[in-house]
């Protein structure tokens, strides 16, 4: 299991940096809210997965340890039942590119936006 060395939390920018030994990745707000591990955004099954849209401005609020093993965040949007694991945001961060690119692609096909309360509509 990678075991972060260090998270730091820019409020202003609404970046989370997690540095683990060798690795550091910086995470946005709104990746972290669109990719929160929760059954709310998961669902149960792949089939049962809730596409997140207009969380472009999402913000973290708070921050809390979860045990020795994870953190939970907590959203301006409401959002606070995803416990992040380390496992889970080493994950993250080797695929960020891969997992943003495909969530983009989602919200392209089904006509929505990361701006909040905006829908694409093709003529």
């Amino acid at each position: 299991m990678q075991v972060p060395t260090k998270i730091e939390w820019h409020r202003q920018s609404q970046i989370l940096d997690v540095h683990f030994a060798e690795q550091l990745f910086h995470f946005s707000a709104e990746f972290l809210r669109v990719h929160s591990p929760s059954a709310e955004v998961q669902g149960h099954s792949p089939e049962q997965a809730v596409l997140q849209v207009g969380k472009k401005h999402v913000a973290i609020t708070h921050i809390e340890p979860s045990g020795h093993y994870a953190i939970r965040l907590l959203f301006d949007d409401g959002h606070n039942s995803g416990i992040y694991t380390w496992d889970y945001l080493y994950q993250l961060g080797l695929n960020k590119q891969q997992l943003w690119d495909i969530y983009l692609q989602k919200l392209h096909d089904s006509k929505q936006s990361r701006a909040p309360n905006t829908q694409v509509v093709k003529l």
